[in-house]
């Protein structure tokens, strides 16, 4: 983290600057099977398409209110710091009706129905695969994202005072959220580069959004997001635990 980082965002370029090709988030589904493990760079490439995918073809700037209805998974990961670029509010289990675009997967499709701005439905599947049939009403990030160009630029600058995440009813200014997730970290066990946390909490509160994205990213530190660990024996946990270079957890 540089002193003059005062968004996610800004987090996110000077990870780049430092390390391009370290790990930032693994992400584990223990219900699938699934393994991704995403660089600094691989995760800055899918900020930046759906990025393009928000503000282009969704038209969402400053201000608008993005709804996510996505449990702690990597592509979760990618729309928080998308929406940060954008300068939009990431409202995290928000109600669908107020928002101006809706982002579901599979579990939130008939909630999310309730929007009347743009939805997009993730389908979650390994390897970031489309659905079988798109939902009616709504785009498959799957299909959309990929024709994104691949370095994004926000049409109006981001404002490091305006909010910028809603969680569990608590609003937060992207300057407040990179101040706590800083002074956070260590807590978490996160203390700088090298540091590297195995979080398999949800990301339906601030603690494990700080835990399974943010306090890495502003530390220099690496995420392993498992998603159905408790799937997972606690010899098997331990496995991972050992296998991942993991110092810290989150559970």
């Amino acid at each position: 983290m540089n002193a003059t980082d005062r968004t996610p965002a800004d987090l996110l370029r000077s990870a780049l600057a430092a390390d391009a090709g370290r790990p930032l988030v693994t992400f584990y589904d223990d219900a699938t099977g699934e393994r991704v493990e995403l660089s600094v760079a691989t995760f800055a490439n899918w900020v930046a398409k759906t990025a393009n995918l928000l503000q282009g073809d969704l038209g969402a700037g400053p201000g608008d209110r993005v709804t996510l209805l996505l449990p702690a998974h990597w592509q979760t990961a990618v729309w928080l710091l998308a929406c940060s670029s954008v300068g939009a509010i990431a409202d995290v289990g928000g109600d669908p009706a107020t928002a101006d675009v809706v982002v579901s997967g599979p579990e939130g499709l008939e909630a999310a129905a309730a929007c009347r701005g743009e939805r997009v439905a993730l389908a979650l599947r390994p390897l970031g695969g489309r659905f079988p049939q798109p939902p009616p009403g709504f785009a498959d990030y799957a299909v959309e994202v990929p024709s994104q160009g691949d370095h994004f630029a926000p049409y109006a600058p981001v404002d490091p005072e305006d909010p910028a995440l809603i969680v569990a009813g608590r609003e937060f200014s992207a300057a407040e959220l990179v101040e706590r997730a800083q002074a956070e970290a260590p807590a978490l066990g996160l203390t700088g580069p090298g540091s590297r946390i195995l979080s398999a909490l949800p990301y339906d509160t601030w603690h494990g959004l700080n835990a399974g994205l943010y306090a890495a990213l502003a530390t220099g530190g690496s995420v392993v997001l498992c998603r159905h660990l408790d799937a997972l024996t606690e010899e098997a946990v331990a496995q991972r635990i050992d296998a991942e270079r993991v110092t810290t957890t989150a559970r």
